[in-house]
């Protein structure tokens, strides 16, 4: 029995809108059959496409059924190849873009059901952040009256969150892919109008990258991305008065760099360090066992996993010539954290006035 048999698709596809009672019938059948094919998941897409007005029980249905067959119905069960995340990027986007809250929804929740998916995937999903701070649009806005070049709490906690539900059972840090896109979104904030939480997510995100190239041991992301002093500060004083002490400063002639500097401060005295101090060198075993499960991935999704190496980050932080005051954060966090820092990271770093 199909799922979408004893639904009229046409009907409803004709009315616009998708009842209670269409799902209920819809569910029964998934529930019974246990399958989706290809066929069924794109009649799914299409109904979503077609009806604007859609009853409650329809958008936790569409996830859960797309899911599975993005997630489950291929080979090899619970991982995504690169064939079928092409497939799911062209399903729930326009010319790149994702237009409603249920498709983003969707990638989000493939992404962190799957045990491991290709790069590419995840860096779409932030692309979409990347493209509503550039244009000031975007399902990511989420109601929110922001300006091109501002980025919204929300926005943050949505890329912490892709970041952790990409991490999968991998235990790989932050891809290039990945870092390639927040180093993108940190370049289109206006300046002066990052928050403290960002330039944390920021530093702590590519910063783990790049130490993972240099062959340092990297905690899993819900370690090295948690939330240190900005939520503690934001628990106890609330984040309106976080806002409030930056503006302060900012009257009080500070800059940027020297605000946002004064707030790593107080996140390595809050404890933000205790993530840090289990950087180290890999041995010679613990290197070859990360090679192989990176191979590993890379067979399985069919797509190649990059490294944020040095040279890379010193070519994209370059662009432009001067570098802004997260960028220079994070190589002081590099020139900090690394116990052999890499000469030509740190020669990059001198050059910008960081020191070692």
């Amino acid at each position: 029995m199909g799922i979408l048999n004893g639904v009229a698709v046409d009907e409803i596809s004709a009315r616009g809108s998708i009842r209670d009672s269409d799902v209920a019938a819809m569910r029964r059948a998934f529930n019974e059959d246990g399958t989706i094919s290809t066929s069924e998941a794109e009649a799914l897409l299409s109904l979503n496409s077609a009806c604007r007005v859609t009853d409650a029980a329809w958008a936790p249905f569409f996830i859960e059924a797309l899911t599975d067959y993005v997630v489950h119905q291929s080979e090899p069960d619970g991982y995504i190849v690169v064939d079928k995340a092409d497939w799911l990027i062209a399903r729930v986007s326009r010319d790149g873009h994702i237009t409603t809250n249920t498709e983003l929804e969707l990638l989000l929740n493939v992404l962190d059901k799957a045990r491991w998916s290709p790069p590419s995937l995840a860096a779409f999903a932030l692309a979409q952040i990347r493209d509503a701070v550039i244009s000031g649009v975007g399902v990511t806005r989420a109601g929110q009256m922001l300006k091109p070049g501002m980025i919204g709490q929300s926005e943050i906690d949505l890329i912490r969150r892709i970041l952790y539900a990409f991490a999968g059972d991998g235990g790989i840090a932050v891809t290039r892919a990945e870092a390639q896109v927040l180093i993108a979104i940190n370049k289109a904030l206006a300046p002066g109008k990052c928050s403290p939480a960002w330039t944390e997510l920021f530093v702590k995100a590519v910063g783990a990258s790049v130490l993972a190239s240099l062959g340092h041991h990297i905690p899993p992301r819900e370690e090295t991305l948690r939330i240190e002093v900005w939520a503690k500060d934001a628990d106890t004083r609330g984040a309106s008065v976080l806002l409030a002490d930056a503006a302060s400063s900012r009257e009080a002639g500070a800059t940027a760099r020297e605000r946002i500097g004064h707030f790593l401060g107080r996140m390595v005295a809050g404890g933000a360090g205790s993530v840090w101090s289990t950087f180290r060198m890999q041995s010679s075993e613990e290197r070859a066992l990360a090679r192989l499960e990176r191979q590993r991935l890379e067979i399985v999704t069919q797509e190649r996993i990059d490294d944020a190496e040095c040279q890379w980050l010193i070519e994209n932080l370059g662009i432009g010539g001067k570098l802004d005051t997260n960028e220079l954060e994070l190589l002081a966090f590099l020139q900090r954290e690394s116990p052999m820092p890499h000469p030509e990271l740190a020669a990059f770093a001198a050059r910008h006035g960081v020191a070692a």
